[in-house]
């Protein structure tokens, strides 16, 4: 279908790969939590402006590049520890409100799409990833369409995915709302997950 080789097992790639937490679940998580549903999608066009990203390089041959020269990929991914780790950090000492004004809740839907892109973008293994998917579902002489078509599939299914997570964290923080600590809690949560991702990654870089 779409001159996409095992097209089923394609489909179940994505959701596998989708269903796997990283720290762009945690962003997309915690953004929800503290600020409701329109918060938490300006996260998820976050990580999906960054994969888009990502895809588009891995078809343009940015990859090639890459391993190539492994010291940009390695100087990147080190890049990306520093940031989750300020990240988190940030997040732990920051101070949880019961109410903002809009003014806040503008500026910060920008700033939870921005910290959800540089989450995404500095993750430099997500291009790694990409470049040996989609040769696998390729057939041997593939039409330039059928690369896009491969994207248009991870990003609709990305999507519909993390709109879910979005849907269903927010009626889960909105239960743990009764509790008076819950928010902050959740946001401790969210800077000691993000941090732990950013030691995970320095650890397999070593």
């Amino acid at each position: 279908m779409f001159d996409i080789q095992n097209y089923s097992s394609f489909i179940i790639a994505i959701c596998v790969f989708q269903i796997i937490p990283g720290a762009g679940t945690v962003t997309i998580l915690n953004a929800t939590a503290r600020n409701g549903v329109g918060i938490g999608m300006r996260a998820v066009f976050g990580t999906l402006t960054g994969d888009f990203i990502y895809m588009l390089s891995a078809v343009l041959g940015l990859a090639a590049v890459l391993s190539a020269y492994p010291g940009i990929l390695s100087s990147a991914q080190w890049i990306g520890v520093a940031y989750l780790c300020y990240f988190g950090w940030k997040l732990l000492r920051s101070s949880v409100t019961d109410h903002s004004t809009d003014t806040a809740v503008v500026q910060s839907g920008l700033s939870y799409f921005r910290q959800a892109l540089a989450v995404s973008l500095t993750n430099p293994k997500v291009i790694m990833f990409f470049m040996a998917f989609f040769p696998l579902f390729l057939s041997a002489e593939p039409r330039p369409m059928t690369l896009f078509i491969l994207m248009a599939h991870v990003t609709v299914i990305s999507f519909l995915y993390q709109t879910v997570l979005v849907l269903v964290g927010n009626a889960v923080a909105r239960r743990l709302s009764r509790w008076k600590y819950a928010r902050s809690v959740a946001t401790r949560l969210a800077g000691v997950a993000l941090i732990g991702f950013g030691i995970k990654i320095a650890f397999i870089n070593r």
